[in-house]
């Protein structure tokens, strides 16, 4: 089995993260973390830095979790770039993180989870993170 995690350093990607890691563990399945960047990745705040990744390496390895990080930086969206994993690695389950938009918002600048959600050949497991306070 394997499952496909879009991470970004937030507390959503710290969410999905997490629960990418408790279905793993359950399922005794691969992890495929993506965190990927359009290209500005020196300045693109959703790519992750070296320590951050490492970090998460560590993680993975201490609950013992078979996986593979990958940071492309490819010109693709953050959704291609999740959506093309899942289909290279014929993954069972992709886990994202959701954040809260306005309407407006989704409108003018489109949703990432949303295309991921409507475009994905596999079950997608959309968590939040917890509310702050």
């Amino acid at each position: 089995m394997t499952i496909v995690v879009g991470y970004v350093p937030t507390p959503e990607g710290e969410a999905a993260l997490t629960q990418a890691i408790e279905e793993a563990r359950k399922l005794n399945a691969t992890l495929l973390v993506i965190n990927s960047s359009k290209g500005e990745a020196l300045v693109d705040n959703r790519y992750a830095q070296e320590n951050q990744m490492q970090g998460i390496e560590e993680r993975l390895a201490a609950h013992g979790i078979d996986h593979v990080i990958k940071q492309p930086v490819r010109g693709h969206d953050a959704a291609t770039e999740v959506l093309d994993a899942a289909e290279e690695h014929n993954a069972d389950l992709i886990v994202i993180g959701l954040r809260r938009r306005t309407p407006v918002g989704k409108l003018i600048m489109g949703s990432t989870s949303q295309r991921i959600l409507l475009e994905a050949d596999c079950p997608v497991l959309a968590v939040k993170a917890k509310a702050a306070g």
